[in-house]
């Protein structure tokens, strides 16, 4: 199999980029929950990390002190998923050659 041959057949594999069943029930779960769930829980985990430290219990401090950043990223990618809706769905996909392309 040749490089152009492997090319050919990945650009072919999605070319309607769609998502597939898992995420699209993911993106349909999340987008209900409301996205400062995500910022209240990377406060949330930013406390008690404080706390465990200072009860001198370093190394779970630093395992809870590790949960800010992925309860952000959460957050950032529920938001994306509630303004951009599924795949374009809510409200018209503005992309070239999208369901919804035209001027509305």
């Amino acid at each position: 199999m040749d490089a152009s041959n492997l090319k050919e057949k990945a650009d072919n594999f999605n070319p309607e980029h769609k998502e597939g069943p898992v995420a699209r029930t993911i993106e349909e779960y999340t987008a209900k929950l409301p996205s400062d769930l995500f910022l209240w829980a990377a406060l949330g985990s930013m406390a008690v990390s404080a706390t465990l430290k200072i009860m001198k219990k370093d190394d779970e401090a630093l395992f809870v002190g590790q949960w800010p950043a992925p309860f952000l990223l959460l957050g950032l990618y529920n938001k994306i998923v509630k303004v951009e809706g599924h795949e374009g769905e809510k409200r018209g996909d503005k992309r070239p050659g999208g369901a919804g392309g035209g001027n509305s």
